[in-house]
């Protein structure tokens, strides 16, 4: 039979699955008594784990939600994961500090074959500096925007990087998400005062009190939240995922080369040396300037948009050039 400690974690592990054991499975499984199972469950309850138990033909238990955190169990493959994903949130700048104190913690408990398998994965955290910036929202300040969110309360809230420096009355949204994009935090949020949905840095949104009165969620323009943010970052009103420019070019080099740069473009083999590229950007100008980039002969497929930027461009660039003969 297995030691007591050995046992109780065990049997935590077990509990930790998410599912309801009878007495007797968890027995079997542990290879003990049902007697001995129930002295195990009580020691557990006394270390704060909420352990319930429920009525059945030979009764049962299941782990339950506390009021407080009570040590957890993970086993090699969870406890990895985990240390990799403090990692890589280390280097947001909301939760950063939060995310590298947990890692220590959770480090400092690791057998050393595990604590070494991370140490050779190590990431750093390399976090920006801005000068005259607000220091990060932090999980407080982002937990606060989730329980508004969840509450469905309107906020009222100063915006700017220093709380300090904001003047004039606050500002009033209905705010419905909160999201990650490219290492910042956003609150998505219908604005009052504009009558149209913006998106917000958490980082830059300071809270009033009180929060306004409840609301009923508008629907957002397109039902994914992801695709309305993926959407409004390309320049779009969020109705769409699409770029708002798209056009087409063949560029005399072959599809191998450029579908590495494409990002998110559609590339086509036309021949050992040349490609058809079908390319978005937020404006015509910002796409003729991407397709540039790939120093080679471009021809235009279409649409005459794409044409005219290309036209625009090599203007403004002829006059650059002239500009720096004559300095």
């Amino acid at each position: 039979m297995r030691k007591t400690s050995s046992r109780l974690l065990a049997l935590l592990s077990l509990l930790q699955t998410h599912r309801d054991w009878s007495g007797d499975d968890l027995a079997e499984r542990l290879d003990v008594t049902p007697r001995t199972v129930r002295r195990d469950i009580d020691r557990l309850r006394e270390l704060g784990y909420p352990i319930s138990a429920f009525k059945g033909p030979a009764g049962g238990y299941r782990l339950e939600a506390g009021s407080r955190l009570p040590p957890l169990l993970f086993d090699d493959g969870q406890a990895v994961a985990l240390a990799l994903a403090l990692q890589a949130a280390a280097t947001d700048p909301a939760i950063g500090e939060d995310a590298v104190r947990a890692l220590a913690t959770l480090r400092q408990v690791m057998p050393p074959r595990l604590r070494h398998r991370i140490d050779t994965a190590r990431v750093t955290a390399v976090r920006p500096v801005r000068e005259g910036s607000a220091p990060p929202a932090g999980t407080r300040g982002l937990m606060e925007l989730s329980r508004v969110i969840h509450a469905r309360e309107e906020l009222r809230f100063d915006y700017g990087p220093d709380a300090a420096a904001c003047e004039g009355p606050p500002r009033r949204a209905q705010p419905h998400h909160l999201v990650t994009w490219r290492g910042h935090w956003y609150v998505v949020a219908w604005d009052l005062d504009r009558g149209d949905w913006r998106t917000f840095r958490a980082d830059r949104v300071h809270p009033r009190t009180p929060t306004g009165p409840r609301f009923t969620p508008r629907d957002l323009p397109i039902g994914d939240v992801a695709g309305f943010v993926t959407g409004r970052f390309r320049g779009t009103d969020g109705s769409t995922t699409d770029w708002p420019c798209r056009g087409e070019v063949v560029l005399d080099l072959p599809a191998r080369s450029v579908a590495p740069l494409a990002r998110d473009g559609i590339v086509e083999e036309l021949g050992p040396g040349r490609c058809r590229l079908t390319l978005g950007s937020w404006s015509w100008t910002g796409l003729a300037t991407a397709i540039g980039r790939f120093d080679t002969a471009v021809h235009v497929v279409g649409p005459p948009e794409l044409s005219d930027a290309f036209t625009r461009l090599a203007a403004r660039y002829a006059d650059a050039g002239r500009g720096s003969n004559h300095g």
